[in-house]
């Protein structure tokens, strides 16, 4: 069964689409976004193209005398599936555009899209090495480190000084993992103990009870967002709470898509990340309020990346006046610069990773709602590889 928001988005585009003004067939470009709309990671992909498709019934299924023929194709949450889905967009669908999701789905594509240069915006993928796959790819999500480097900072700065770490047993929990721990303890700092939990309805209770006894100052959490309120819940039926230990992390475990159906056990939780709902800017209220007419949802930090995915697109076609060489499109997204929802944002003209501002957020209740409440800004924060370099 297909979800509501599903649903909504596909007959809100299907008559926003429908009175867009449309170029001529024979020079339409086809993008294809490869996601996860179905499967345990269906979520993060349905976001995506939500935020896809809002910026395509705002401005039109044109751009640079060309019609954008946008393609989505479900991916299963599987890797094998996603490699050849790819592949078949591009040697049987001659796409010129790719949107790309899972890491693992890029990674194996990789070689095919390189000899077919084919440029590829990364619009879901958080792994830091991912975009040194191909040199055909380009971001507008963000990378794990951007977030996690940032907190670490940030707890040092408060007087943090021990830490326990846990995080989900996948490898973007392994690299939240590490780079956390690279800076926080480069700083001096001290982590006690590295837990690792099963990705797949883990049981936090025992888990947190070993970060109880370890007698942290914090905890540094990187979950999937899914898990986040019993995450939570379990976090303060431990004790944690009462303990004086705080709760920190990525954005990844403070979903603002997720946080209207989560507990007041989330208030306080302090997070590093490049996007909030309640970011104050007209921009952003412009786009949450577009978003939830369309989806009936918040916008969260996956459905922006897919808003600025298909942004990037259409202003690279304007720049190459609709041209759709495969070198020409990339040179006309890497160093493109502009104001996004999550504010300020460029991609990297060496590296084609994205640039933006990280916040530091605080779960607060505003106007009865749980949300993430912007306290201080790091501007225009590099991924930690390419800022080491500079």
């Amino acid at each position: 069964m297909p979800s509501k928001l599903m649903v909504r988005i596909v007959a809100s585009v299907a008559l926003a689409l429908a009175n867009a003004a449309h170029a001529d067939a024979q020079d339409a470009v086809r993008v294809a976004l490869v996601m996860p709309m179905t499967g345990p990671l269906a979520a993060a992909g349905q976001q995506v193209v939500a935020g896809a498709r809002l910026y395509m019934a705002e401005n039109g299924d044109s751009v640079a005398g060309k019609k954008i023929e946008l393609m989505v194709k479900d991916d299963g949450s599987s890797f094998d599936l996603g490699r050849r889905l790819i592949q078949e967009s591009i040697v049987n669908d001659k796409v010129a555009i790719l949107g790309g999701g899972l890491t693992g789905d890029l990674m194996a594509a990789a070689p095919v899209i390189t000899q077919s240069r084919k440029p590829t915006v990364i619009m879901l993928s958080s792994t830091s090495t991912a975009i040194d796959a191909s040199r055909y790819f380009v971001r507008t999500s963000c990378t794990i480190a951007q977030s996690t480097v940032v907190i670490a900072d940030w707890a040092r700065k408060s007087g943090i000084t021990r830490v326990v770490t846990l995080v989900s047993d996948f490898s973007p929990g392994h690299e939240a993992e590490a780079s956390f721990k690279a800076r926080f303890v480069g700083a001096g700092a001290q982590v006690a103990e590295s837990i690792r939990v099963p990705l797949r309805d883990p049981d936090f209770a025992p888990f947190l009870q070993r970060a109880l006894d370890a007698k942290p100052q914090a905890l540094f959490a990187f979950i999937t967002s899914a898990q986040a309120g019993v995450f939570a819940k379990q976090f303060r039926e431990r004790g944690l709470d009462k303990a004086g230990i705080r709760l920190i992390g990525p954005g990844d475990i403070a979903d603002d898509g997720l946080l209207p159906n989560m507990s007041d056990a989330m208030l306080g939780t302090m997070t590093a990340h490049f996007y909030s709902a309640a970011h104050p800017s007209p921009k952003n209220l412009a786009f949450t309020r577009a978003y939830q007419k369309l989806t009936g949802e918040r916008a969260n930090f996956m459905a922006v990346s897919g808003y600025d995915g298909m942004h990037l697109i259409y202003a690279a076609l304007r720049k190459t006046g609709g041209s759709t060489d495969g070198d020409a499109l990339l040179a006309a997204m890497k160093g493109m610069a502009w104001e996004s929802p999550r504010g300020p944002m460029s991609i990297d003209a060496s590296t084609g990773d994205v640039v933006h501002n990280v916040y530091i957020r605080k779960i607060e209740r505003v106007q009865g709602d749980l949300q993430n409440v912007e306290l201080s800004t790091y501007e225009a924060v590099h991924d930690v590889r390419t800022a080491a370099a500079r």
